[in-house]
Order: structure tokens, then C-alpha cells, then sequence
């Protein structure tokens, strides 16, 4: 497998902000020169994962969870290597090298795409050999190029179409039983898992089909929506239907509806309404509101009026609020009893479904209006009640005008300040400050001059060959030379590709450790601390060669003689 170059990776990691990057998928809160926030890799309550936009790496002081913006987005949205690195290029208009990028494809994953694809081209053609499915598309009212654009398809009725037309080899047959297209039943037969259904493929955010959704044809099936499993390219709680669509149709995406069903995404499109989403038979999930405002700064929930769509809408409300940074919005549009998207559009036309979403219910007015439905806030003792199920709400919501016009107006409803005390959350800082105080040992003169360079990669360009303090018999001294010497091989390195260069091999914890920790200080001080480290080694290492020569004076030819004379001239005259 060819590698990226690592002078790709070492621009493109200084390129990238890995603070806006983390940030657009977890709600970040700065801490003095880094950002803090629960850790999206565990379960915990205090913030112990940290994000650093001088080091450009992040680190969880809980789990141990580590890396550059392309680890991170390795974990988080669980792409593929190349993949992670193609989406930073993008971002920073860098283009990975087109033989690179043939060379590192992963051939299984890439297999494993190749059967989805061939799977949705079956259903497409399916479309268009079916009498039954032709005339429910034209019942539905769905217009040829929008049925182009959604590349909708049809599964046959019977157990093994899919399975005859596609399964031909072993091979082929493994690769979509893993896609999900197959069931097995007690007795271990495999069949196909979708059948008489219209198919709506999903896409990734590169327009790869990843999975299926199935509608019944027959009213009389069931159930209605029938998704794909997750598998190893699809989870449900990280797409979004039509998203592929809606990116495609609109160069700026000012809004996204987020409405319950393929029928309505399709719909909406039908007349127009190209900024359409729907969830994939799951509530709205932390990760779908992340993706959703990475996508456009207003987001539009649709739900049913009824307890169940304002149970939904609640759910939504949970996931986003601790996402609205300022800049963004969240409205809640409640349908009349017995419609949809799909049934209001058509009975209204674009410009109706539009002036609905003009006085949909923000999220502000519903989040006050559902905590205080029943409360008396007539009452002390309700607005007592209303301020303290606000409060814990209100503590998720990031810094800034949005989150302290909520608050203030919960003081306006109850008279209540509703600043919450301060979360015990974790400051690098703070353990740093603990691990060295009175009493702590001083680290070495090593362990100081390996953690200025993790900090201030840059530091090592300062100094000129020949590295005397590489010969020393001292613990880390190989690392730290490993150090000094990557750096000057790449220059432009920073903290988070340092330690990528490490990753799997035994130093990484320590290295970890000794970078995730605060370095206060300014660059000039830090500098001379670094240099003056180096130069105390330097010595060291002159002393240790002295000692050397000393214990054998006896043997020494004259070459060896005339290096002794001139250290210990060096050491009168210091």
C-alpha cells in the first residue's frame, strides 16, 4: 500500500483547525487556551476531553482517546483513513494525490461499496420493469426526475431476486449479506430481506450508497418502513436521508426540514423543496443535530401535533440545545391531525408549506412553553419548580447571546437568576499545576526538553549540528534525538502529527501525557528553557566523554590525547 506523503499530512494538518472541526461535531467550551467537553468516545459527566488549537490534537484524560483532525474523524464518523484525509483536503481546498489515493483505497471496504451500487442499480431497473411499481409512483404523484435524482428502485416480490440476479459467487454473496440486503431464518436459509417494496437508497456524504429504505406498496403489509441493519458502512443515529440530495441541489443551504419519512423528503421535492431530510426510523440523535447545523445555520423539525410528535420534538430539542452556538436556529413545526409534509404540500403548494415554516414555534418558545405546561407561575413555589428543571437544560448551551438570553428569561418568568454553579470540570491546567507541587521532583533535564519540543515543535529547528547530547547513556535521550531529527526532516510538523508518528509504538503513552498537559509561558521564555536544556545535556555529554577517556588515559592513541587535552582546556576555561 503507497502512502500519503508525509509532507501532505504535515500541511494539511497545519491547514486544518482541528478546534472547528472537533467543534462542528461536539459542543466545546473553552478553558483558557484549549477547549474542554464530555468525551464523545465514553460515557461520563465532567468534561475531561480536551482540544488544543496550538498543539492541534486532542486527548481524553479519561479513556485515553487521542489524535490529529483525521484521527479523530476516523473515530468519530468512522471513515476510512483515506476518507478522513480526503474530507480535510476539501475543507481546505488541498487535493490528495490521485495515484495516492488509488493506492491506499482499502479493496474490501471498496468491494463492499461496489455491492451496494450494484444492488441499487438492480432495484433501479426493477423500477422500471414493474407495472405494479410504475403505477404506484404515478399514483404518488412522483415525477420522473425526481425519481432519477433519489435513484429510487423496486424489490421484486419472492425470497431470491435480489439474491439470483447478484449472489452469483461466494464472494459477492458475503459482501451483501455484511451491506445487510439478506435475512436468514432459524434453519439457516438466506433470503432477500427486502421485497415488494419501493427502495430509496441512502447516501453518505459523498453520494455513496450506503443503505436502503424500503416503503410497502400493499397497505395491508407490513410494517410500513423497513431500513437496512447497521452494518459496517451505515448507522442509522449518523445519516440522514436526502442529505446527498439537498447538498446537491443547493450550493448554499441555508435551511434543512427534518420531516419522518422517504415520502416526505421525495415529496417536498416534487414541489420544489429541496432542503428536505428525514431520520432513518430513529428519534433525532445528538450526532443528526450536529450534522444537521455542520449543513445550514436553520434547522426545521416537523412533527405530528400529537403527544407522540411533541414527544419526538422534545427528543430533537435534547440533541440540539447543547449545539446552539450563536449563529444558529431551531424551529418546531407541528402539523395539523392527519397530515404530513407530503399531504399539506400538495393541498397547499410550496408557498403554504413555506409561510408555515415562516411561523414555526422556535425552539425558545417551545423548550418555556413544554417546562412550564404544568406549573403555576402564579405561584413561588412553581416558579421555584420551573428554575430548577431549566436550569440543567440551560447549563448545555454553549457561551454566548443565545444562552444568556435564555437565562435571561427565566429570571423574566421567575424572578430566579439562573446561572448554575460552575460544573467541577477537568483543567489541564489545574492536574499540571497539582503534579508539580512542593514536594513533586523536578523532571530531568530530558523529560523538560522532550516536552518543550512536543509543545514547540519548532524549537528544534534552533539547533545546529552536531547533536553532542545524543551520545549520552541516559534514559530518552534516543527519543528525544528521534525528535530533534523528525522535526528538521519536517519542518512544518505540529504537536498532533508528531504524536501520529508515534501511534503504536510503546513511547505514544508517555508522549501523550507529557503533550496534554499545560505549558505555560511564552514562546521566548519557553525557548531559552529548551535551549538552555539542551545545552546543559551538551555539557553532559562532554563530561560523559572526559569520564570515558580518563578511565583509559593509559591506552589512549594521539588523537584520543589531543580530544582529551581539549575537553578538559574546554572545562577551564567554561
Amino acid at each position: 500500500m503507497a502512502r500519503i506523503p508525509d509532507a501532505f499530512i504535515d500541511e494539511l494538518l497545519a491547514r486544518t483547525d482541528i478546534v472547528e472541526v472537533v467543534g462542528g461535531r461536539v459542543p466545546l467550551k473553552r478553558q483558557g487556551k484549549e477547549y474542554a467537553a464530555r468525551c464523545p468516545f465514553h460515557d461520563e459527566r465532567s468534561a475531561s476531553f480536551t482540544v488544543s488549537p496550538t498543539k492541534q490534537f486532542y486527548h481524553c484524560f479519561g479513556c485515553g482517546a487521542h489524535g490529529t483532525a483525521i484521527s479523530f474523524l476516523m473515530n468519530y464518523d468512522r471513515l476510512e483513513f483515506l476518507d478522513a484525509v480526503d474530507e480535510l483536503a476539501k475543507r481546505v481546498g488541498m487535493e490528495v494525490p490521485r495515484e495516492t489515493q488509488q493506492r491506499n483505497a482499502n479493496p474490501d471496504t471498496r468491494d463492499l461499496y461496489g455491492a451496494m451500487e450494484a444492488a441499487n442499480a438492480f432495484f433501479r431497473g426493477q423500477l422500471a420493469r414493474s407495472d405494479k411499481a410504475r403505477a404506484y409512483v404515478d399514483k404518488r404523484g412522483i415525477a420522473q426526475e425526481i425519481v432519477e435524482r433519489y435513484g429510487i428502485g423496486y424489490a421484486p416480490d419472492g425470497f431470491s431476486a435480489l439474491r439470483d440476479a447478484l449472489g452469483t459467487d461466494p464472494r459477492r454473496m458475503q459482501l451483501l449479506e455484511r451491506g445487510g440486503l439478506f435475512s436468514k431464518n432459524d434453519k439457516g436459509h438466506v433470503y432477500d430481506k427486502f421485497r415488494d417494496r419501493l427502495m430509496f437508497p441512502i447516501h453518505d456524504r459523498r453520494g455513496r450508497t450506503i443503505a436502503f429504505g424500503g416503503r410497502v406498496i400493499d397497505p395491508e403489509d407490513s410494517p410500513k418502513y423497513l431500513n437496512s441493519p447497521e452494518t459496517a458502512l451505515f448507522h442509522k443515529g449518523r445519516e440522514l436521508y436526502g442529505l446527498w440530495q439537498a447538498r446537491q441541489a443547493n450550493q448554499k443551504l441555508d435551511r434543512l426540514i427534518v420531516v419522518e419519512g422517504y415520502m416526505d423528503v421525495v415529496a417536498l421535492a416534487q414541489y420544489g423543496v429541496s432542503q428536505a431530510v428525514a431520520t432513518l426510523g430513529t428519534a433525532t440523535t445528538p450526532d443528526h443535530a450536529e450534522l444537521l447545523f455542520r449543513n445550514a445555520p436553520d434547522v426545521f423539525f416537523c412533527f405530528d401535533g400529537d403527544r407522540a410528535g411533541r414527544s419526538a420534538a422534545w427528543k430533537a430539542l435534547e440533541s440540539v440545545l447543547p449545539r446552539m452556538k450563536d449563529g444558529r436556529q431551531a424551529f418546531f413545526l407541528f402539523l395539523p391531525d392527519g397530515e404530513d409534509p407530503d399531504s399539506l404540500v400538495r393541498q397547499e403548494g410550496v408557498d403554504g408549506f413555506d409561510a408555515r415554516l415562516r411561523d414555526a414555534t422556535p425552539l425558545s418558545e417551545f423548550f418555556y412553553a413544554s417546562l412550564s405546561a404544568d406549573v403555576n407561575l402564579g405561584s413561588l413555589d412553581g416558579k421555584a419548580r420551573l428554575a430548577e428543571r431549566c436550569k440543567p437544560l440551560l447549563a448545555q448551551i454553549p457561551d454566548g447571546a443565545f444562552g444568556d438570553l435564555m437565562r435571561q428569561r427565566l429570571t423574566e418568568l421567575t424572578g430566579v437568576g439562573a446561572r448554575a454553579s460552575t460544573p467541577q470540570t477537568h483543567v489541564p491546567a489545574q492536574r499540571a499545576s497539582q503534579a508539580t507541587a512542593s514536594g513533586a521532583q523536578k523532571p530531568s533535564l530530558v523529560r523538560s526538553a522532550i516536552t518543550h519540543l512536543l509543545h514547540r515543535p519548532g524549537f528544534a529547528l534552533d539547533l545546529q549540528p552536531p547533536f553532542r547530547f545524543a551520545v549520552l547513556r541516559q534514559p530518552g535521550i534516543e527519543l528525544l534525538s528521534e525528535l530533534v531529527l523528525l522535526v528538521r526532516e519536517r519542518p512544518d510538523i505540529n504537536t498532533g502529527a508528531l504524536l501520529e508518528h508515534f501511534e503504536g509504538r510503546e513511547e505514544l503513552g508517555a508522549l501523550q501525557k507529557l503533550a496534554a498537559h499545560a505549558l505555560p509561558g511564552e514562546d521566548a521564555a519557553l525557548r531559552q528553557v529548551f535551549l538552555d536544556n539542551i545545552a546543559r545535556l551538551d555539557a553532559e555529554a562532554l563530561q560523559q566523554r572526559r569520564e570515558e577517556l580518563q578511565a583509559r588515559i593509559a591506552s589512549l592513541d594521539e588523537a584520543e590525547k589531543a580530544e582529551l587535552r581539549d575537553l578538559l582546556q574546554a572545562r577551564l576555561q567554561r
